[in-house]
């Protein structure tokens, strides 16, 4: 999708992002989870991007300083925005977060440090100096949930909640294929070996600006040994015995939970 000038009394639908939470209206009446309205209303917020549609009307993302005292509602971070509202509007808040930072993040050209200036047409910051252009950053990242038996491989990272575990993942490396990654990931992490790799979903994970890609693979030998830099502990779960899981926002969940059904 192309940037768009704003028109002044157009009215659409606005997703505010106010010291890095998204702003939540709690009005009954417009019967969303956005506040609609024309942009003089929200404060004519400076480049405003338009990132999609919302309920029919186009919906634009700003970050701003303040929020107008006329609206109704709260600031929340964004995970929680799936439970609330679902699927949807998380993705919609997800897109918008991860260019409002790809925006934030690259006011400056990296080749000659010149100040950038939004393209018109198109999603790119471009340098009036030397003409680099800058696009939004995604990061891609494999996951890989690998069964042995009846038994899942699922592991936890000390970042996690308290007692979740999770397949494995990673980020791709320069000049590597996904299978490849795959592969490294999980010798790195637990020091096994896997074989028959089979592509699942995908899943933007604006935290900051990943794209998950998420498979299933079988064991194909060696021992758990988890790499204490990344690991807390790993193990093999019989399907009907998992631990606790991450939520279902994760592609993670939903990997999981496509292998319990498959019982493969």
């Amino acid at each position: 999708m192309n940037q768009t000038e704003i028109t002044m009394n157009e009215l659409s639908y606005w997703l505010l992002r106010c010291e890095n939470q998204i702003f939540t209206t709690t009005d009954k009446s417009t019967e969303t989870i956005f506040p609609r309205g024309c942009a003089s209303d929200f404060g004519s917020p400076q480049d405003a991007l338009l990132i999609g549609q919302w309920q029919g009307l186009p919906c634009y993302a700003a970050d701003v300083d303040a929020l107008p005292q006329n609206l109704c509602g709260e600031l929340m971070p964004l995970r929680p925005l799936f439970a609330i509202a679902g699927p949807q509007a998380f993705a919609l808040a997800g897109r918008a977060t991860s260019l409002m930072n790809w925006r934030k993040n690259h006011r400056y050209c990296g080749h000659c440090a010149s100040p950038t200036a939004a393209k018109s047409g198109e999603f790119a910051m471009q340098c009036p100096a030397c003409g680099l252009l800058a696009y939004p950053r995604i990061s891609p990242a494999v996951m890989v949930l690998i069964a042995r038996g009846n038994e899942l491989l699922l592991a936890r990272s000390p970042h996690f909640k308290p007692g979740v575990f999770s397949a494995l993942a990673g980020f791709v490396e320069a000049g590597e294929t996904l299978e490849q990654c795959a592969v490294r990931e999980v010798r790195e992490e637990v020091g096994i070996e896997i074989a028959n790799l089979r592509y699942f979903q995908s899943q933007p994970w604006p935290f900051p600006d990943s794209l998950m890609l998420a498979f299933f693979a079988d064991y194909a030998g060696g021992t758990i040994t988890p790499d204490p830099s990344e690991i807390e502990a790993a193990g093999w779960f019989a399907r009907d015995a998992l631990p606790p899981l991450p939520d279902p926002v994760s592609i993670a969940r939903r990997l999981i939970d496509a292998a319990c059904r498959q019982g493969s």
